[in-house]
């Protein structure tokens, strides 16, 4: 069959503006006439719409097999730490909220109840952006999703730094968190995708470890911009005080990785799922010429797995249509369903309960530790048995109390704060080395049942020293449950559904960290013990669910 090369050549060079990969004169002339004669016609130049059986094709490769032989190296280190930019912005637009209750309360005049709300709502927008987005990128692609998801993330951010009142600033944080909905399952699906089967594992945990440097990033500068109570603007009618210069400064991350994003193809694991396989190949080779220069690229035929391999056929690229808002919305019924149908429900069940129950642990005390900082040092007392005013606060009236917790907050609090966020870092480093050796589902539920433990011995806590030494076991533990709940969640699911149940099961998580965030700033003036009962219960029962999972070390995803 002949080729128009014009035609070819031209859905070649579009190919490469559109996973921003660029090339010079001669050699791309070369390069674009040597990829037509390669495939003798097969690809963006054929008309029938069929491909080749793959069994007649010389050097068919299975998707794993690609991603093996082009190589581990430059292009790998650009898209960790990329990728991994994006997941401490992510850390750091949630985690902002903690730091900024105790100096924002008079300001925003918020009673406990508000602070609980406050705290929750991020998670409440993250559980809408995370099925909405999650299930776009499944049929759209990975890139521009993440593109627009860091963009409503980073604005959302920046337009809450200047709200005045408390409804407005929740809706902006609300706004924000719909951002980071979507970028999180989606990041770690399409970091996951590029990476061979016997480093993925450890991969993933090294890519979740940014979420720890953001956590670091975040309470280092509230430790550094908060206390500055001269920094800003104030007037009757506007007020931009330190605390919302910190918001400011914590969009820069999601905003910059908005940019950066640009510079990124498109996952090829999800282009050969959509039958794009000439573009998957194409975003391979790159990949290869950056990671192995001078050796040469072998892959002629891609397939998804070993048994495709005989007598696959595909849709060729020109018979990819634009599919209509309706498609977009059945096919995100269609894959949501399918997680509730065997052979995925199962796993999608216990993973529904582990997230809820981890998050609603974490996220429940987590928000809460600088805020609890604060009282000890301004009412004493311990976590379980607070001070006398301690308890009543929220609803005072006395002019002494008021004026006491309407006090800045002091450096020491910060610094409590940026111990208990450090803390995870032995966790990250733990995982990364043995996660592919012990295996998620060990990590996992051991995890979650020490911390639970750790939460109960919060109740025999005596002094600020023992407080702050519980907080950080309590993180640096918790943190190995989730970056074995990561790895779980990306590799239990086919790629079709993968972004989509990754969202679905943020998604639970979020309503479980809502729900943490409201029952603690509900009973938190009533008796700290009752929500410190509650998680460390919840987190046994979800270290116990995970022994239920199956074991995925070493296994092809699909």
């Amino acid at each position: 069959m002949s080729v128009d090369r014009t035609q070819s050549g031209e859905d070649l060079r579009r190919i490469q503006d559109e996973h921003s990969f660029t090339m010079d004169g001669d050699d791309e002339r070369k390069r674009l006439i040597q990829w037509e004669d390669g495939f003798d016609g097969d690809g963006l130049g054929r008309r029938d719409g069929e491909r080749t059986p793959a069994e007649n094709r010389k050097n068919v490769f299975t998707y794993e097999e690609a991603v093996k032989c082009i190589g581990y190296g430059r292009f790998h280190i650009i898209l960790l730490l990329l990728c991994g930019w994006a997941v401490s912005s992510d850390a750091v637009e949630v985690l902002s909220v903690s730091f900024l209750l105790p100096s924002a309360s008079c300001e925003l005049k918020m009673t406990s109840s508000h602070k609980g709300w406050l705290s929750a709502i991020v998670f409440v927008g993250m559980m809408v952006g995370g099925y909405f987005w999650g299930s776009l990128a499944d049929k759209g692609g990975r890139r521009s999703i993440l593109l627009w998801s860091l963009m409503v993330n980073g604005i959302g951010g920046l337009l809450s730094s200047v709200s005045q009142v408390f409804w407005l600033f929740l809706l902006m944080r609300f706004i924000s968190g719909v951002g980071v909905g979507g970028s999180m399952p989606v990041i770690f699906s399409y970091f996951c995708e590029f990476q061979p089967k016997d480093r993925r594992g450890s991969m993933i945990s090294v890519l979740a470890t940014f979420w720890m440097g953001g956590n670091i990033l975040a309470a280092g500068l509230a430790w550094i911009i908060i206390p500055q109570e001269m920094w800003g603007y104030f007037s009757p009618e506007f007020t931009y005080s330190s605390w919302r210069i910190f918001i400011a400064v914590c969009t820069i991350p999601a905003l910059s990785s908005a940019v950066l994003f640009f510079l990124m193809p498109e996952s090829p694991k999800y282009l050969l799922t959509v039958r794009r396989e000439t573009d998957a190949i194409y975003v391979l080779k790159q990949v290869h010429e950056r990671n192995r220069e001078r050796e040469p690229f072998k892959v002629e035929a891609l397939v998804l797995s070993e048994e495709e391999k005989h007598g696959h056929t595909s849709v060729s690229d020109s018979q990819h249509k634009v599919q209509t808002m309706k498609a977009k919305c059945a096919h995100l019924l269609d894959t949501t369903v399918a997680l509730f149908r065997p052979p995925l429900l199962r796993s999608n069940v216990v993973l529904l309960v582990i997230n809820f129950t981890l998050a609603f642990g974490y996220y429940g005390l987590f928000m809460w530790f600088p805020e609890l900082f604060s009282r000890i040092e301004k009412f004493g007392g311990t976590p379980c048995d607070p001070g006398p005013v301690n308890t009543t606060i929220s609803n005072s009236t006395d002019d002494q109390s008021n004026s006491t917790m309407c006090e800045s907050p002091s450096n020491t609090i910060f610094l409590e704060g940026f111990l208990t966020a450090a803390s995870n870092l032995p966790g990250n480093l733990f995982t990364i080395f043995l996660m592919d050796r012990l295996g998620r589902k060990l990590l996992l539920s051991s995890s979650m049942c020490i911390s639970g433990l750790a939460v109960f011995f919060i109740w025999f806590v005596q002094t600020r020293v023992q407080n702050v030494a519980i907080s950080c076991v309590f993180g640096a533990v918790s943190t190995v449950g989730w970056n074995a709940l990561d790895v779980l969640s990306t590799e239990l699911f086919p790629t079709n559904v993968r972004t989509t149940a990754f969202g679905v099961q943020t998604g639970m998580a979020r309503i479980g960290a809502i729900l943490g965030n409201v029952v603690f700033g509900e009973l938190v003036d009533i008796h700290f013990a009752v929500p410190m009962i509650m998680v460390a219960v919840l987190l046994c029962l979800g270290g116990l669910t995970a022994i239920k999972l199956p074991n995925t070390t070493g296994i092809d995803i699909h």
